[in-house]
């Protein structure tokens, strides 16, 4: 079994925050589609000025949690406070998170998780400036590479990404080997 992972995105996205994290899925044999508000392509944020494209593979109203099994949210600050506004991004979290699947969000990403009210009594990481709303909304706010709860993987920033998708493959392996167990 090949795990399937969807990335959420639109322009603005920390072009390191989507390439190495989706390269890192790809070389461990897992398929990944970019969903976006946007059709055709959507362009990166590199640091201090606009970045690559990417290709969208499907829209957001056409991606359901049930085609995938896990959500990667990439940051910058562009990308997740518009997508925060996005109704049916923050329903697609949400059924990610009703559904047990993994959800990996780094830097800015977490807003998502707070407009998706599902950080209450979770420990999580963030950029610095998020942290703020994550207290917030409920959670317990660590200053660390990798803050793993349940179903939720969270990073601080592009530093961090070596050890954000080593948990999130880890996560979909594990999630693997007990489909295949309980066969």
């Amino acid at each position: 079994m090949t795990s399937k992972v969807l990335i959420i995105a639109t322009n603005g996205f920390e072009q390191s925050e989507l390439m190495k994290p989706r390269q890192n899925l790809l070389d461990a044999g897992m398929t990944v589609k970019i969903a976006s508000p946007e059709e055709g392509s959507i362009r990166g944020w590199d640091e201090k000025d606009w970045g690559d494209t990417v290709s969208v593979d499907i829209s957001v109203e056409d991606a359901s949690a049930e085609d995938f099994d896990a959500l990667l949210l990439p940051g910058g600050q562009i990308n997740p406070d518009i997508l925060r506004m996005n109704d049916t991004v923050i329903s697609l979290v949400r059924s990610f998170n009703a559904a047990g699947k993994p959800i990996a969000a780094i830097c800015h990403a977490p807003w998502l998780l707070v407009e998706a009210d599902i950080v209450e009594d979770r420990k999580v990481t963030s950029w610095p400036s998020v942290r703020t709303d994550l207290r917030n909304a409920g959670a317990t706010v660590v200053d660390e590479e990798c803050a793993i709860d349940g179903n939720l993987i969270t990073s601080r920033n592009p530093d961090d990404i070596p050890a954000f998708s080593k948990a999130l493959i880890e996560m979909l392996q594990d999630a693997e080997v007990k489909i295949a167990e309980d066969a």
